[in-house]
């Protein structure tokens, strides 16, 4: 993770506080006037003591009356400034947190694959939760807390110098001492805080891990393998908390001697020019409050140190992933095109994963897929097949050469307006939480009931899905675990049918089925690729014999081009690969 210094950080964080500059501009207004009661209050105590002294005859009652109203008064605005503060003012931070989420989980839909291959979900979700949570307290807080102990601090200082020069010198000596502490311990708080969160992260992507798998773990009966995995980062997670409670401890510990060093100055001292007359009864007496209030002030702000350094990590960590760059973008003139036909050609194309050992997957290849052909791609796994299919929504972007759509590159093409032209239908489906209604209309959100259950006919789902206790609307579950594979893979089609998209890309999609499942969902598949350009991923050799064009890649690039009547009787690797997986066929019939 990037380190970012202090002032880069607020200096990024400012700029989100200017939609609520009303806000803001009247909770500080608050801040300045709840101080006012604090910093009057000694004031009082130092005049009603020094008339006792020199003439108590002069405390009346209508004067009694009149400081009295003037204390409410200042009470109850300190009330209604703090009801202000604690309400409308956690409100803007709230509102801050709502922004930058937004703001975050926009920026990580954009990101390719090559970041989500790298990074865990458990540390994503944990800067889009818990650090944004800080964030917003350290939003609300930050400026308040300056404010009212900025206020205070000089308030006293310029008072106390009213009420004797040297004695205030002396106390504030002490300040820089306090400063030292803080600068020091801040940068220990800093780093904990750091490790902390990358440490909750880290626990995260484990619980998700676990818990997600939860059947392999059973099944494998791992369970106390999972608790030990699990306890490693707890415990980790526990060391690197007790760290920082250490660093805590030794702040607020420092701190606290030098204000009781503070305290017991003011009195000794006060008290030797009290007794040398260097000071009246109502100025010590206005004094030990003062130096109560300014403990009070710099106790906050040690309180808050460990609050800003919080806000500080997850501003850290919400910045470092909004400077990830987006490696897969629109061209500054990208283009939309109307009625695309599907005609693609790969033109003289390599591509090397930029986060793998740099391997290059695909060589120089040349291909054309004339509109509405169904190729089928076949050849061992790390072939490129893969990779081959995921250009063409540009999920990557090739290392060299070009990918055409109807003949324009596809980077020059709205990326928009290109991936609503594709439909994929892949082997590992994945449903969303919600309602099969809810699933279906992914493929397109403003679409009617009507057309939704027209796109689940076509698909061969509606039968099953008129079956269920609540048909349309029953709750698939987690990523779908409710339905069977063969009826998740129809609702997946069904999802596409209503895309309606001129190109498919179907990746191994009945692999991991049952003979009958495979039967439906190929019958499903048919149905959906007329009149498409289509590129199939092929595990299953006997469903792709009708395919226009069979393409053979291995780790020498496209070895092989043909149909399959053809390529059986070239007798290369298509009819080795057939041959062999007929065979395995028949023995496990």
């Amino acid at each position: 993770m990037k380190n970012i210094s202090h002032k880069n950080l607020l200096t990024r964080f400012l700029p989100y506080y200017k939609k609520y500059i009303g806000i803001l501009l009247f909770d500080l207004l608050c801040a300045f006037l709840s101080t006012i009661c604090a910093l009057v209050f000694p004031l009082i105590v130092r005049e009603i003591t020094n008339r006792v002294m020199l003439d108590a005859s002069s405390i009346t009652i209508q004067w009694l009356l009149i400081i009295g109203v003037i204390y409410i008064f200042l009470i109850v605005l300190e009330a209604l400034s703090t009801y202000y503060m604690q309400s409308r003012g956690h409100i803007m931070g709230a509102m801050m947190e709502t922004d930058m989420r937004s703001e975050l989980f926009n920026h990580l839909q954009q990101l390719s694959f090559s970041y989500f291959n790298n990074t865990k979900i458990g540390q994503i979700m944990s800067r889009i939760t818990t650090d944004l949570f800080d964030i917003t307290e350290f939003a609300h807080h930050g400026p308040e807390e300056a404010t009212i102990s900025t206020v205070k601090i000089l308030a006293a200082f310029v008072i106390l110098l009213n009420v004797n020069i040297k004695l205030t010198l002396i106390i504030f000596a002490f300040l820089p001492l306090l400063f030292i502490a803080t600068v020091y311990f801040n940068k220990k708080l800093r780093s904990g805080f750091r490790a902390y969160r990358h440490q909750v992260g880290e626990i995260n992507a484990q619980v998700e891990d676990t818990l997600l798998g939860m059947r392999v773990v059973q099944s494998f009966t791992n369970e106390e393998l999972e608790n030990q995995k699990f306890s490693m980062a707890n415990n980790e997670f526990l060391e690197i908390k007790k760290k920082q409670y250490h660093s805590m401890g030794a702040f607020n510990s420092t701190a606290r001697l030098l204000e009781g060093l503070m305290r017991i100055v003011v009195v000794i001292a006060g008290a030797f020019f009290f007794v040398n007359k260097q000071i009246n009864a109502g100025d010590y007496a206005s004094y030990l409050l003062y130096i109560n209030t300014l403990l009070i002030s710099i106790r906050q702000l040690v309180m808050f140190s460990e609050q800003f350094q919080r806000g500080m990590t997850g501003l850290e960590r919400f910045f470092n992933i909004l400077d990830e760059p987006f490696e897969i973008k629109n061209s500054k003139n990208a283009i939309k095109l109307d009625n695309i036909k599907g005609d693609i050609l790969f033109d003289d194309v390599s591509f090397a994963y930029s986060d793998g050992d740099g391997r290059t997957v695909l060589n120089k290849l040349t291909l054309n897929i004339p509109q509405g052909k169904n190729v089928a791609l076949v050849g061992p796994s790390g072939s490129g097949k893969t990779t081959l299919c995921n250009l063409i929504p540009r999920f990557y972007d090739v290392t060299s050469g070009r990918v055409l759509l109807d003949g324009i590159d596809i980077r020059n093409i709205d990326l928009k307006n290109l991936r609503d032209s594709i439909g994929m239908v892949q082997q590992d489906v994945y449903l969303f939480s919600g309602t099969i209604l809810e699933n279906i209309s992914y493929g397109r959100p403003d679409a009617s009931e009507e057309d939704i259950v027209a796109a689940a006919k076509s698909a061969g789902a509606h039968d099953f899905i008129m079956e269920l206790p609540h048909g349309y609307e029953t709750y698939v579950g987690e990523r779908g675990i409710k339905l069977s594979g063969g009826q998740k893979q129809r609702i997946s089609i069904a999802r596409v049918f209503l895309k309606d998209p001129p190109i498919l890309l179907l990746d191994e999609a009945t692999s991991s089925l049952d003979n009958e499942s495979e039967y439906l969902v190929q019958k499903s598949l048919n149905e959906l690729t007329k009149g498409r350009t289509t590129l199939t991923i092929a595990h299953r050799l006997t469903t792709i014999q009708n395919a226009d064009i069979i393409l053979v890649l291995t780790d020498d690039g496209l070895v092989e081009k043909g149909t399959h009547e053809n390529l059986l009787k070239e007798d290369g690797i298509y009819a080795k690969l057939y041959t062999r997986y007929t065979c395995q066929e028949g023995n496990d019939d």
